[in-house]
């Protein structure tokens, strides 16, 4: 089974499976690079429970789509949405294998990928379709855990990205900004 598909991951979204939560050291690098949104689009890829699309929506001021394979993890991010007013857009579909002219923009002044870029089996082609959905100028935004920043014996040591995948996510951009943040990385990447 391929970690990144739906066959992996609607089981765990559905038998009440929780991540990680967005924190406000994480917010705030995140207002840095990415700056106030003024109605432009931004696409999460594989939002999750919605919170960093709405985070992106609501408090940046972009015009959100959270994109996430799991139906359970998009019925949980709907139902979370404001009752009135707007609310990012949801879509349940893979990254990896959707018709990118199905998305509800053609190019997107922000992309993020929170905790999913190390869960991608073909990083190089993945890296390929975001390029393509970024506008000139656009940022892509990735978290991801770096290999070996557990304690030994902490049973999620084996996450994270190796060092080989990290050079893969930084090739070929013209910008590469990097932040800590205890066992997590944060990147944002400029064409």
């Amino acid at each position: 089974m391929i970690p990144s598909s739906r066959a992996y991951w609607e089981p765990l979204w559905s038998d009440g499976r929780r991540y990680r939560q967005l924190a406000s050291t994480e917010t705030a690098l995140l207002a840095e690079h990415l700056g106030p949104g003024n109605g432009r689009p931004a696409l999460d890829i594989g939002s999750g429970d919605g919170a960093l699309a709405r985070h992106l929506h609501h408090q940046l001021g972009y015009r959100t789509t959270g994109l996430d394979c799991a139906p359970s993890a998009v019925a949980l991010a709907t139902a979370q949405d404001i009752a009135s007013g707007t609310n990012p857009t949801w879509r349940c579909a893979d990254i990896t294998t959707c018709d990118l002219d199905a998305l509800p923009d053609p190019a997107y002044a922000a992309i993020t990928c929170r905790l999913v870029y190390r869960w991608m089996g073909d990083k190089p082609s993945f890296l390929d379709r975001v390029r393509r959905l970024l506008v000139p100028g656009g940022c892509f935004w990735v978290v991801t855990e770096i290999a070996g920043r557990r304690e030994e014996a902490d049973r999620l040591k084996g996450l994270g990205i190796t060092t080989a995948e990290a050079e893969t996510l930084t090739a070929g951009w013209s910008v590469v900004r990097i932040a800590d943040l205890d066992v997590l990385r944060c990147y944002a990447l400029r064409p």
